[in-house]
C-alpha cells in the first residue's frame, strides 16, 4: 500500500475574459498508508477534480501530488497504482461479469493463472460468485458498481479512489453497499480515499473525514468531532440530516451571565453563564449567531429542564412524521426553525397550533457572522 501526499494543489481552468476559474486552491492533504479518509462537500467544490487528479485523469496545474516516495504529476495514470471507482462506472456490455473483472489484467498482461485467481477472489470480495457469466445488461444498478468495485480489487492496487460510487444505487441498496465497502476496506487494510457529496453517506463510513468547501479544506476530523465541534458556519450547516439551525441576535452582559435575544422581534431569550461560554464575552453588545441542531429544540415540558433554557413560544408551521421521530418547523416570528423530537411526542405538537419550546444549553454554539467561526463552544 501506499501514502498519499497532495502539496498545495491548484486546479484552475481557463473562464471568460481571460479570467481563471478555481476549482481547488492550495489544497494540503495527507492520507496516511492503510489510512481510510472519506472527502466530503456539496456539488462543485472540486471533489471529484481532486480525486481525478490523484488518478491521473486531470492534470495538476499548481503543486505536487505524491504516492509513496515519488511525485505522480506527469505519470501516465496506469503508472500511478491507483484504481478508481466512480459513480458512473461503466462496463463492457459484450462482456460477462468474469470477462470484465479479467479485462485489466489481461491489457497488464498477466499470466492466465494468476489472472483467474485474482478474479475469483475479486468476485468473491464483493459476493458476485453466482454472476460470472451474466452479462451487464442482466444486472442491477448495485450488482454493476460490485463488478466495478471488484474489478479495482483484482488490480490490487496501492491506493483505492471512491468517487460517488454510489450515486446512481437505488436509496434502498446504498446502505448495504456502504456498509460493504467500509468491511472492504478493512479487510484489505489499503489506502483508500472516498470522495462524496452526501454527508450523511460521509459520516456513517467511518475513518478520518475531510470537508472541502470552496476548494479548500474547511475541518477535519472523526464524525463525533465535526457533528460536534463545526469550526464554522460552512461545516456546521453541511453535516447532519438536516442543517443546524442558525439564530441572529445580540449579546449583553449580565452580572456573571449574557442574554442572548433574537433579533427583529424574535421570541428566543437565552440566559448563559460566562463561565461555559467563556469565549463570547467579547461580543457582549454585538451580533452573534446561535447555533442549535434541530434534536436540541425540546419542547417545554417534556424535555429534561435541568440541561435545557430558553423557554420560547413558536407557531408550529409544519410536522413532518419521519417514523421514530418528527420534525417541527417552528416560526419565531424572526426565524424558521426545525425541532426534530420523538415520534411518539408529534401529538404534542400539531401544525398551526402554538407551542413552547426549550434549547438544550449544553449543545449550544455561537458564532461570528464576520469570520465564520466558532465562538463558543460548550466548556
Amino acid at each position: 500500500m501506499a501514502k498519499v501526499s497532495l502539496k498545495k494543489i491548484s486546479k484552475v481552468y481557463p473562464g471568460k475574459n481571460g479570467q481563471e476559474v478555481i476549482v481547488v486552491s492550495d489544497l494540503d492533504l495527507e492520507i496516511q498508508d492503510r489510512e481510510f479518509v472519506v472527502l466530503v462537500g456539496p456539488p462543485a467544490c472540486g471533489l471529484s477534480s481532486v480525486v481525478r487528479m490523484i488518478a491521473g485523469l486531470e492534470d495538476v496545474s499548481r503543486g505536487e501530488i505524491w504516492i509513496d516516495d515519488r511525485a505522480v504529476n506527469d505519470l501516465p495514470p496506469k503508472d500511478h497504482g491507483v484504481a478508481l471507482v466512480a459513480g458512473d462506472h461503466t462496463l463492457y456490455p459484450r462482456m460477462s461479469v468474469s470477462e470484465n473483472l479479467a479485462f485489466g489484467l489481461k491489457l497488464r498482461k498477466f499470466p492466465k493463472a494468476e489472472l483467474e485467481k485474482r478474479v475469483r477472489g475479486a468476485a468473491a470480495a464483493v459476493g458476485l460468485e453466482e454472476l460470472l457469466e451474466r452479462k451487464p445488461e442482466s444486472l442491477s444498478r448495485e450488482q454493476c458498481q460490485r463488478v466495478a468495485i471488484a474489478r479495482a480489487v483484482a488490480l490490487q492496487p496501492k491506493v483505492y479512489l471512491f468517487d460517488e460510487p454510489l450515486a446512481t444505487v437505488e436509496a434502498k441498496a446504498r446502505g448495504p453497499l456502504r456498509s460493504e465497502i467500509a468491511k472492504l476496506q478493512q479487510r484489505l487494510d489499503a489506502t483508500t480515499l472516498y470522495a462524496t457529496h452526501d454527508p450523511v453517506e460521509a459520516m456513517a463510513m467511518g475513518g478520518r473525514i475531510v470537508v472541502l468547501g470552496d476548494g479548500t479544506v474547511q475541518q477535519e476530523g472523526t464524525a463525533r468531532e465535526l457533528y460536534d465541534e463545526p469550526a464554522n458556519l460552512f461545516v456546521a450547516g453541511f453535516l447532519g440530516r438536516a442543517p443546524m439551525n442558525f439564530i441572529r441576535g445580540t449579546l449583553k452582559r449580565e452580572r456573571d451571565g449574557l442574554l442572548f435575544s433574537e433579533m427583529e422581534e424574535g421570541t428566543i431569550e437565552v440566559r448563559l453563564p460566562i463561565s461555559k461560554f467563556p469565549a463570547t464575552d467579547e461580543f457582549a453588545g454585538k451580533t452573534v449567531l446561535l447555533g442549535i441542531r434541530p434534536e436540541e429544540i425540546g419542547i417545554a415540558g417534556s424535555a429534561a429542564t435541568e440541561k435545557y433554557v430558553g423557554d420560547f413560544p413558536a407557531l408550529i408551521d409544519h410536522a413532518e412524521l419521519l417514523g421514530a421521530e418528527a420534525d417541527l418547523y417552528l416560526r419565531t416570528g424572526a426565524h424558521t426553525l426545525i425541532s426534530r423530537i420523538p415520534g411518539g411526542s408529534s401529538s404534542l405538537a400539531q401544525a398551526g397550533h402554538r407551542g413552547r419550546f426549550l434549547l438544550n444549553m449544553n449543545r449550544l454554539h455561537m458564532f461570528d457572522p464576520d469570520s465564520t467561526r466558532r465562538i463558543a463552544p460548550p466548556s
